[in-house]
């Protein structure tokens, strides 16, 4: 149901794009507007007649109109006006235009001056993840630093995570008209896919017994991946493209971190232990061989063994072995 009512909003207002006159017509025949009450004014002295005020006066109001309706819209920017109430149309073409003088640029970003100096005491990063100085839409790249947030992985295990989203708005009038505000809209939803995503996946693939596991530590590129095509999907109404998320910071929580530091440092203790023992093993084997290929010496199978163990003990020990010279039999 919360679907269709998205699609039906969705759906609602299609972008209609303006095609209007060029400025530097408007603005010449405003200017002329302006001259006129001058020479109107001259000749409102000579002659004192009433028919000069009058067109003079009106001449005064249509050039202050014409000059209102004048609209400079820079690259990778667009404006999205509204008359009286109803959708009117979206530029996004640069250059300097002249349209309806009764129309209104609307941004629900827009934040004024006189509002951004009552909240002095805000926070200067939620100020710029949240509003505009200006009513334009910017179509420019920008970059959305989600601020790291606790969730669960896979596991249960509580985890810090952190992400960056480079995202663009592709559709003006989407994003004026089916979100209150399009930015908040997207830092929320950025929330809400992590949080999902990162349920999916373990924090590690050791911390499962399937090492081939994806894992958020280990796929970076296929969680972001994943990330980036639910992000889209939940923004689309907003008319924004999301073209990367990366994350940024991983780690886990700090009530769990030292005992998974110490579960760390046991694990490659562990595998530090395998190989040496592994190396110990061949090397001798490798010992055993050479010296029985070489007639050296005939080993029987007692002194093998004390040999073996020697050996072990020698290649496998954590601190430097002290031998003993033995210049007689051991027997």
């Amino acid at each position: 149901m919360g679907e269709k009512n998205l699609l039906k909003q969705d759906s609602s207002i299609e972008e209609k794009e303006l095609n209007p006159i060029s400025g530097w017509i408007a603005l010449f025949i405003g200017i002329l507007f302006i001259l006129s009450p001058v020479f109107g004014f001259i000749n409102l002295v000579n002659t004192e007649n009433d028919i000069f005020l009058i067109v003079t006066i009106i001449l005064f109001i249509v050039a202050i109109f014409i000059f209102c309706g004048l609209k400079i819209v820079n690259p990778n920017e667009s404006i999205v006006f509204v008359l009286f109430g109803k959708y009117y149309g979206t530029i996004k073409k640069p250059g300097f235009f002249f349209v309806n003088p009764f129309v209104s640029a609307i941004n629900p970003t827009y934040e004024s001056q006189v509002t951004k100096l009552s909240k002095v005491g805000e926070k200067d990063s939620e100020q710029e993840t949240t509003t505009s100085n200006t009513k334009k839409i910017s179509l420019k790249a920008m970059t959305l630093n989600n601020q790291k947030q606790k969730v669960n992985d896979e596991l249960g295990n509580p985890i810090i995570i952190g992400t960056i989203v480079i995202w663009r708005v592709i559709n003006p009038t989407k994003a004026v008209f089916n979100v209150e505000n399009y930015k908040t809209f997207l830092s929320i939803q950025c929330d809400s896919t992590i949080r999902n995503v990162a349920r999916l996946y373990p924090y590690d693939s050791e911390d499962t017994e399937d090492y081939s596991e994806k894992s958020l530590r280990g796929s970076s590129q296929e969680i972001a991946d994943k990330l980036k095509e639910e992000l889209q999907k939940r923004v689309e109404i907003a008319g924004i493209e999301v073209e990367e998320v990366r994350i940024t910071h991983l780690s886990y929580a700090p009530e769990i971190a030292a005992a998974m530091l110490q579960r760390q440092q046991a694990e490659a203790i562990i595998a530090a232990r395998k190989k040496i023992v592994e190396g110990a093993v061949g090397m001798v084997e490798m010992a055993l061989n050479s010296l029985s290929e070489k007639e050296v010496v005939e080993l029987d199978d007692e002194r093998k063994a004390a040999m073996v163990s020697n050996l072990l003990v020698v290649l496998c020990g954590s601190k430097d072995a002290q031998p003993i010279v033995n210049s007689g039999s051991i027997y």
